[in-house]
């Protein structure tokens, strides 16, 4: 068995701040390592650094999903990995090497290999604690909704501990869903993915990102239609952009295009650091060691660090938003100038920070405006996109935006401004 002896005086010591002095019990502290049922998103670069020290720290009983295999470039931060594992699973092979390596009988860890959109409510619902090691926005958005919705339609609380990295920067927050704000209410604090102009993308690239745009806003597009739909998640598809952005990079003469890089741009991944990882890994393992025992405070709520030009890191409560789409009650304010088509419409609020959504479906109170899915309410909503918005909905109007891939309903108030003219027109 491993010594736990480092974590027992956490326990049993009562500390000047504990907000629960006089219910405090050590026993029951630490009957909730074993007994607390611990969900780890992620086996990444932030998920393999989770999953070990939650292990170390005495908990017996953790779940880890992750859709991801392993890649040559993961093994030079994602520990638990070795080059035989390559092409194996994340979550299977992180959890088998956790168990080997702390030789407990009684430390339970199960890996699930897929979409954590697969899953049902009542999975989610079974556990104490959720972890998101995730590098994709889409995803914590995901869990975030999934989550809150949990807690006002079943009244099941459960906290949400998100981590993420980007190179020398990194973020820890703590989530108490219908209590604290949520992923959602920071949306606008995400790092906005990095754009290309077209001109350039498609007439002179100079970089090796630029022809991997090339493959997926313009190529993609000529080659499939609307006949398939690009999935970053589908190796097949990266393989085909790969060699597509590298066929265009050799006739500009531009080195550089990797399948990595490839990945990355499309996915908008932001090289890690294993340091960082280890930080911010370490930052949401406290934090759940103390959510789970009652021991000490748990954060409240939000904690930044930056490693680049200095070691900073700076703590504060990060207030819920009223007109917040998943934890709110208000709708948005958004201002559209008239000229604009629901088709321009439509493209102004997928490059919104803090709307970010990809394949949106538009309803009024009259009606659908425009139906993304399935292909029926496309193909009878699609005559839509090219009418001006306001001949569609008046002034002041609320409208509701869904997106399949995300379970929110967006309610936006539609208000219409006529100091600007099409600039088409000019």
């Amino acid at each position: 068995m491993r010594d736990h002896s480092s974590v027992i005086p956490l326990l049993k010591t009562i500390g000047p701040f504990n907000e629960v002095a006089d219910d405090y019990n050590y026993q029951s502290a630490w009957d909730r390592l074993s007994t607390s049922k611990i969900l780890v998103i992620g086996a990444g670069g932030l998920g393999c650094e989770i999953l070990k020290n939650l292990a170390l720290t005495g908990f017996k009983n953790i779940h880890v999903i992750d859709m991801d295999t392993i890649d040559l470039s993961n093994l030079n931060r994602q520990f638990l990995f070795r080059h035989k594992d390559i092409g194996k699973s994340k979550s299977e092979i992180a959890a088998n090497f956790i168990k080997q390596r702390i030789g407990e009988d009684n430390i339970n860890i199960i890996p699930f290999f897929g979409k954590i959109q697969d899953k049902s409510i009542e999975f989610y619902s079974q556990f104490d604690l959720v972890i998101s090691g995730l590098d994709s926005i889409e995803a914590r958005r995901w869990i975030n909704a999934t989550l809150v919705n949990l807690s006002s339609s079943n009244n099941k609380i459960i906290p949400l501990i998100d981590g993420g990295t980007e190179g020398f920067r990194g973020q820890s927050r703590v989530i108490i869903p219908s209590f604290t704000s949520c992923f959602e209410c920071t949306l606008d604090l995400m790092s906005q993915k990095i754009t290309y102009p077209v001109c350039t993308i498609a007439n002179t690239p100079r970089l090796p990102e630029h022809c991997i745009e090339w493959a997926h806003l313009i190529q993609w597009n000529i080659e499939f239609g609307s006949t398939k739909k690009f999935d970053a998640d589908i190796p097949q598809h990266i393989q085909w952009m790969y060699e597509t952005a590298l066929n265009r990079a050799k006739i500009f003469k531009i080195e550089g295009v990797t399948k990595q890089l490839t990945l990355g741009v499309c996915k908008n991944i932001i090289p890690a650091i294993a340091s960082t990882n280890s930080i911010i890994a370490a930052s949401c393992c406290n934090e759940a060691f103390k959510l789970l025992t009652d021991s000490n405070p748990y954060l409240n709520n939000y904690m930044s660090y930056s490693g680049d030009y200095s070691i900073y890191t700076y703590t504060f409560e990060n207030n819920k938003r009223s007109n917040c789409s998943v934890c709110g009650s208000l709708p948005k304010k958004i201002y559209v100038e008239s000229y604009k088509t629901l088709q321009q419409f439509i493209e102004d609020i997928k490059d919104k920070q803090e709307i970010q959504i990809k394949n949106p479906s538009i309803s009024s109170i009259s009606g659908p405006l425009y139906m993304s899915s399935p292909t029926e309410l496309q193909k009878i909503t699609k005559n839509n996109l090219s009418k001006k918005l306001n001949k569609l909905i008046s002034n002041g109007d609320e409208i509701v935006i869904t997106d399949v891939n995300l379970p929110i309903s967006l309610r936006l108030i539609v208000y219409f401004t006529s100091d600007e003219k099409d600039p088409e027109l000019n």
